[in-house]
């Protein structure tokens, strides 16, 4: 069964999960043709190695650390702040601490 994903007009609760953290799993909150909004889960001490995205994106933090490594540095952030990456840039995630962060790609269809 697929999991729903938010409708067009609905409201999405993105607040901290807090002690649901350890629980939560990552979860696409809506995809159209132009968008697509995840919000990831990661525990401290995963990784997401090197990837492309294949339009831009936008990774704000909600709760807990990560480290960004894109354009040859890594950038440390945590809860209510963003990064920019354009496109097909090369880039990876490091879970510092327990995480969740919304994942915003822009997809040009």
């Amino acid at each position: 069964m697929a999991i729903p994903h938010a409708q067009p007009g609905e409201v999405v609760d993105v607040q901290p999960l807090g002690a649901s953290l350890a629980d939560a799993m990552t979860r696409t909150l809506f995809k159209t043709k132009n968008v697509e909004v995840v919000r990831v889960v990661m525990q401290a001490g995963k990784e997401i190695h090197e990837h492309r995205a294949p339009g831009e994106i936008v990774v704000q933090c909600l709760e807990g650390r990560i480290a960004f490594t894109a354009l040859g540095k890594t950038r440390e952030f945590g809860a209510d702040q963003l990064l920019y990456l354009a496109a097909g840039e090369a880039h990876s995630v490091r879970c510092i601490e327990n995480a969740s962060f919304l994942l915003t790609i822009l997809l040009h269809g």
